[in-house]
């Protein structure tokens, strides 16, 4: 099923932007998140939690490991899935990939996109797909924040299991850091750099499905983008 691909505010038609592949790596992608800060705070501060006994009578940071090295290898698998459909997909999945910076409607929507996020816009860019704003926001923030992490993350998990992450990433991560702490720090200051991009991800969301008269979060979820009368 496929709509109109257009991206212009003047649209008032139900459109099917969000297709199936997009929308199960969006709700895959967010619990790995999730699940990779709390086990990675974890494993930085592992003086919590306090458990009496022998390590090894409970072994809870081996399972915490566990559960953080199965989320990155999920978060890293749906991200290549995700490149892939970005050759594959519609004009919409290519859109936090590939930022169309050489049209001036771009930028033009960027800075009104801006002033209606700052309050000083009353009517809303009616956006089929991402506003440009969205779209800088989450490949400059998002996509190449998980980039990061699993290129960093991978590195680290490496040097103890060795095989394909140490020839791919360990051999020349850690020394193009300067030493295996070096990584574990900024791959510990990318995961807060992506979690402030989350908080502010979901409060502009919620947001714009108040106040943009335009469907978001449930776009998310059938794929459609349902658009209310300005009169209404």
């Amino acid at each position: 099923m496929s709509a109109p691909e257009t991206n212009k505010a003047e649209v008032h038609a139900p459109v099917y932007v969000y297709e199936l592949p997009v929308r199960l790596w969006h709700w895959v992608t967010a619990p790995c998140i999730i699940i990779l800060a709390a086990t990675g705070y974890l494993i930085g501060n592992p003086a919590w939690p306090l458990i009496a006994g022998e390590p090894f009578h409970h072994y809870v940071m081996g399972d915490i490991r566990f559960i953080h090295f199965t989320a990155a290898y999920i978060l890293g698998i749906g991200f290549l899935l995700r490149v892939y459909w970005v050759l594959m997909g519609n004009r919409y999945a290519k859109e936090i990939f590939i930022l169309a910076v050489w049209r001036k409607s771009w930028w033009h929507e960027l800075f009104q996109t801006l002033r209606w996020y700052s309050f000083q816009k009353s009517e809303p860019m009616r956006e089929v797909g991402h506003n440009p704003v969205a779209q800088l926001a989450i490949l400059a923030v998002f996509v190449l924040g998980v980039l990061f992490q699993l290129v960093t993350g991978f590195a680290l998990y490496g040097e103890g299991a060795g095989g394909w992450a140490h020839t791919l990433f360990t051999s020349w991560v850690i020394p193009l850091f300067g030493g295996s702490m070096e990584v574990h720090t900024w791959h510990h200051l990318a995961m807060w750099y992506i979690l402030i991009f989350v908080i502010a991800h979901i409060y502009l969301v919620i947001r714009e499905d108040i106040m943009s008269r335009q469907t978001m979060i449930s776009t998310m979820i059938s794929g459609w983008r349902y658009f209310k009368d300005s009169r209404s």
